[in-house]
């Protein structure tokens, strides 16, 4: 994989050439290559213009909130979100997301298991029946990859973690992407990573948490009012804080749903 300073110039300064459309997208989510100086690689490009209206979150701002999402991910110094930049592309402006090739055989975290047979070390959350009857658990890995990206999840209050928006990476490393509902004023946490509800937050998430409280004092917050509302920027600063008080990993809202749809 690009280093993230080659991946960063590469999005910003390459020449784009779309593929094709991501059909189970549901706002406009195109596929493209982009090269610069003799390098080609692919990229994800979400151009403004196809974000489908939501009720809760104020038109054209997604694109901007999936470049906070990794400029929050860039803080933490995990690399969990693929390199994002916001630039003009053959559909005007938009979210442009470093391609990440999942291997074939790659690894799975999170999903339904049969609720007789949750696999040791996994952590259920929930509880289904197939249309036949058999009862299936929902749930996922004991996995410190997962347990960060829950932290990051809960700072930027991301509304809509499925099991689809977690990648992995061919050198065993998972990336979240998807983060065009977030930083949200209001309480919208949604997520299949609710295992650690209520448990205590590691030690170096803490560590990690204290330095993003403090860039978000500073640099890392005026990045984010490039792409957010002064609220909402403030709203992250106080999740920061609110988790570093409790040390506890949250639990889920009790008026919204906790899980997205569908959650895998």
């Amino acid at each position: 994989m690009l280093a993230e300073d080659e991946a960063l110039a590469l999005l910003s300064r390459g020449r784009m050439e779309l593929e094709g459309r991501l059909v189970d997208a549901s706002n406009t989510t195109l596929r493209a290559e982009i090269t610069l100086d003799g390098l080609t690689r692919r990229c994800v490009y979400k151009p403004v213009q196809g974000e489908r209206p939501l009720w809760d979150f104020p038109d054209g701002t997604l694109a901007g909130r999936e470049v906070s999402a990794f400029l929050v991910s860039q803080a933490t110094g995990w690399g969990l979100v693929p390199p994002t930049i916001l630039r003009d592309g053959p559909l005007g402006p938009g979210a442009c997301q470093l391609w990440i090739d999942e291997p074939e055989d790659a690894e799975s975290l999170i999903g339904f298991v049969p609720a007789y047979d949750v696999p040791e070390g996994w952590l259920p959350i929930a509880q289904a029946r197939d249309e036949d009857g058999d009862a299936y658990a929902l749930a996922h890995a004991d996995d410190p990859r997962l347990s960060r990206l829950a932290v990051l999840d809960a700072v930027i209050n991301n509304a809509d973690r499925k099991g689809g928006h977690v990648l992995y990476a061919p050198d065993g490393r998972i990336h979240g992407v998807d983060h065009g509902v977030s930083f949200h004023v209001e309480n919208k946490l949604r997520t299949v990573l609710w295992g650690w509800t209520g448990k205590t937050i590691p030690a170096e998430s803490i560590e990690v948490l204290n330095r993003v409280g403090e860039l978000l004092d500073g640099t890392l917050g005026e990045a984010l009012e490039e792409h957010l509302t002064v609220s909402e920027v403030q709203h992250a600063r106080l999740r920061v804080r609110r988790l570093l008080r409790s040390t506890r990993f949250p639990k889920p809202p009790q008026d919204w749903p906790a899980v997205p749809w569908p959650p895998v």
